[in-house]
């Protein structure tokens, strides 16, 4: 879509619509800008790839005005803390693949706990993350998301003292086995 057709679906919209549309974009919250775009634009034949497009076109003309999600650390001591702060024994770290429409694939950082089981979110490494992460490393084709998890998440379970789980570390895959607590990672 030409920025000019991305402007036409902008423009069919009320005016209503896009003050809140923006206001999510300055706000970085895609997905509501998205949800608001799609459901008044949808009465005029916007799909939802359209509003997709729409909602990027944006980003764009916003730029430096978006207030940025900022990244999750990376470092050991800021993940230790977190860690510390599970609701339980944290009892391995394990990585694991997710993906949306926004962000295509991404690595969860989570601390595997007992007393009580569950397991508690300690980062997102999202590709953009991940390539400031690691500097602009080459990575060999893998995916930075899972080498930037792949490195922290080691030296964090090290520092803890626990097992380190990634079940599928050389390609995006949301279905990979998980970890079992009692069992080798």
């Amino acid at each position: 879509m030409s920025d000019v057709i991305a402007s036409a679906w902008w423009g069919l919209l009320p005016a209503g619509i896009r003050e809140q549309a923006d206001g999510y974009v300055l706000q970085d919250a895609r997905m509501r800008a998205l949800r608001v775009v799609f459901a008044a634009g949808r009465a005029h034949g916007m799909g939802l790839h359209d509003a997709e497009l729409v909602v990027h076109a944006r980003y764009v003309h916003h730029g430096d005005r978006v207030a940025r999600t900022p990244d999750s650390p990376l470092d050991l001591e800021s993940l230790a803390a977190l860690a510390a702060g599970a609701p339980g024994r944290v009892v391995a770290i394990e990585a694991v693949w997710d993906g949306d429409t926004v962000h295509d694939w991404f690595v969860d950082l989570l601390a595997v706990t007992a007393d009580p089981v569950g397991e508690y979110r300690l980062a997102t490494v999202y590709r953009g993350t991940a390539v400031r992460h690691l500097g602009g490393e080459d990575v060999g084709g893998r995916h930075p998301s899972a080498v930037a998890a792949d490195r922290v998440g080691r030296e964090l379970a090290a520092h803890l003292g626990v097992p380190f789980h990634f079940g599928s570390p050389e390609t995006p895959d949301d279905e990979a086995p998980r970890y079992v607590p009692g069992s080798p990672a």
